[in-house]
């Protein structure tokens, strides 16, 4: 069972950042790939970035390489989204996901970049 819990999310002028936390209650978070996933309005799951169990193989879409990075605190079964640079494009609801597709996922947070 998916126990993912998404937070920090907000409004944020263009060029903003922000800072995205998923807590995983799940038990197996240490074990698992994580993922961000988002949907703009209107349109579909898309995936976002990925990073491996360990933390240290770390994957982006290009619509967000080099202005995101992800990463994971084990300890604390967390996962965070660091966005910067933010675009009008990138508001969406945030999920995090135990799979790339998104299937597997939390109940989001919203971002909008509007000024």
């Amino acid at each position: 069972q998916v126990q993912l819990v998404e937070s920090g999310g907000g409004l944020v002028q263009p060029g903003g950042s922000l800072r995205l936390s998923c807590v995983d209650s799940g038990g197996t978070f240490n074990m698992d790939w994580m993922y961000w996933v988002r949907q703009a309005p209107g349109k579909g799951l898309e995936w976002v970035s990925g990073i491996n169990s360990h933390g240290n193989g770390k994957y982006y879409a290009d619509s967000v390489k080099g202005r995101f990075t992800i990463s994971r605190d084990n300890a604390k079964n967390t996962l965070y989204l660091e966005m910067t640079s933010l675009k009008s494009e990138d508001t969406a609801v945030y999920y995090c996901a135990k799979d790339k597709m998104g299937n597997q996922r939390g109940q989001g947070t919203q971002v909008t970049v509007s000024s």
